[in-house]
């Protein structure tokens, strides 16, 4: 007979993928241990491997979780509709939303998919390749020419991405620029140059 789950099971799941992803940010997955997991969630380790196997599948929750959310952040913010432009615009803010908010969940996505077992890094991975194919569709209805650019439009898509995913490092959501204003910046260097420049088109 199947074991029947807890009402809160989803809460504490959470809970523990919450405070695991702070840890593997701040130690690195191989350092943190299934121990200072439970400390942290103030719980005990048998506790942990009643939703957890082991910590590894942690860490693909963390990763999973996380990645599916911007994936479902692209989606939602293309499909509004609008000129590709303001497409590129909408899933910019939302994604720098996320990042400003979920900084330990992004620092374990970037920094440890190679600690994944290697299916579970597959999966992690295509998931991402979705996530840049939502952005390079964009790209190209808002440049048609880079459709016939077939080397150069992953490598451009990438470049988006660049601009955006590792602002964990620096960016201050508090500061005197806004994710919001962020997302502005980075479409706008995208697709005018440098504020200021000549050929910014401004």
């Amino acid at each position: 007979m199947a074991r029947t789950l807890a009402p809160d099971y989803d809460d504490r799941r959470q809970h523990i993928v919450d405070h695991a992803a702070r840890l593997f940010a701040a130690e690195g997955f191989h350092k943190a241990s299934m121990s200072g997991i439970a400390r942290a969630c103030d719980t005990s380790k048998s506790a942990l491997y009643h939703y957890f196997p082991s910590k590894e599948d942690i860490l693909y929750a963390v990763m999973h979780d996380h990645t599916e959310l911007l994936l479902g952040i692209a989606d939602e913010a293309i499909g509004r509709g609008g000129a590709p432009a303001e497409q590129l615009l909408a899933v910019t803010r939302s994604l720098m939303q996320v990042y400003a908010t979920a900084q330990a969940r992004h620092v374990v996505l970037l920094n440890e998919l190679g600690s994944l077992p290697e299916e579970a890094r597959r999966t992690i991975v295509d998931m991402q390749n979705r996530i840049l194919d939502r952005i390079q569709s964009v790209l190209e209805a808002i440049e048609p020419g880079l459709k016939k650019k077939t080397k150069l439009r992953r490598p451009v898509a990438m470049i988006f991405m660049g601009m955006i995913n590792w602002t964990y490092t620096w960016f201050d959501a508090d500061g005197p620029v806004s994710p919001d204003a962020f997302a502005e910046l980075v479409v706008a260097i995208l697709l005018n140059g440098l504020p200021g420049s000549t050929s910014s088109g401004r």
